[in-house]
């Protein structure tokens, strides 16, 4: 069955990626009231949940993380008539990112081939009428080692932790707070030297959410905000060290696994609507 995805593969990206359309740019803001701004969040939302998911087939021992960019970025061009946000944005070369076992984020897509056991973060962010929607999730390459299994599982539920926490009046500190306990609880730590962040009609915006932090203190959340939690856990040490083009891909200091997971958010009236949920997601239907 590998060989048979990996010719698919092969077809889908041997004439490479095609022309980016055109941007049409909207005012920066990361908060919204008009409901045509907040649909325009929900498009981008879904269109963004949607590349992972087609990506789900491919991601088997043999591919490249090369071919993985190729796919998403043709399925966003072609697919969805939206744009891959990271493509040339402050100079990432390549259209979305892979981090592959102790890459903690930024991982550049490359020519190296994932091995059986391998695990990968992709990260995907689409731009649709001048919107953002941005979500990373898990992958292994054939069957995963179960200690980066289990690194992957308490990433995920310390995200789901942390979205459940969102409504009016919650603080970031509590958020940050909730997710390092739960991290450490499980004796994982937390990436301190990146952050969740401010998305709508602009990539990166106010406030920074930071994934650790104390209770009753920061930013606190009102109705019509958007934005990320993008926890980044890893198995040993918290320490970065940088890498690779302009020192974009962020890794592990002791080489040890991390995991990502990460969520576009829209803080309602009584609660939260998460923007880039996937059809296997029912907690959040």
């Amino acid at each position: 069955m590998s060989n048979e995805i990996l010719q698919k593969v092969e077809n889908l990206t041997k004439n490479g990626r095609s022309p980016v359309p055109a941007a049409t740019p909207r005012p920066a803001a990361t908060r919204f009231n008009d409901i045509s701004d907040i649909e325009g969040m929900r498009v981008a939302g879904k269109l963004a949940a949607d590349v992972l998911i087609m990506l789900e087939e491919y991601i088997v021992p043999g591919i490249t993380t090369e071919q993985i960019d190729i796919l998403a970025h043709n399925y966003i061009v072609d697919v969805q008539g939206a744009i891959p946000a990271p493509l040339n944005y402050h100079g990432f070369p390549k259209s979305c990112c892979t981090s592959v076992n102790d890459v903690i984020c930024h991982g550049i897509p490359n020519d190296k081939a994932l091995k059986k056991g391998d695990a990968v973060n992709v990260d995907i962010t689409i731009i649709k009428d001048g919107y953002y929607g941005d979500t990373s999730k898990m992958f292994f390459a054939g069957t995963p080692l179960p200690h980066a299994e289990r690194l992957a599982k308490v990433t995920q539920e310390s995200l789901y932790l942390a979205i459940d926490m969102v409504k009016p009046g919650t603080r970031l500190g509590d958020i940050g707070a909730a997710i390092a306990a739960y991290a450490h609880k499980h004796h994982y730590s937390v990436v301190e030297e990146y952050c969740g962040h401010g998305i709508g009609t602009t990539f990166h915006g106010e406030p920074q959410v930071a994934h650790y932090g104390k209770a009753g203190t920061g930013f606190e959340l009102e109705e019509g905000m958007t934005f990320t939690i993008e926890p980044m856990i890893n198995a040993g040490k918290k320490q970065v060290k940088h890498t690779g083009l302009d020192n974009w891909i962020a890794k592990t200091k002791d080489g040890r696994l991390s995991a990502q997971y990460e969520h576009t958010l829209l803080v309602t009236a009584d609660g939260v609507e998460v923007l880039t949920r996937r059809p296997e997601e029912t907690r959040f239907s």
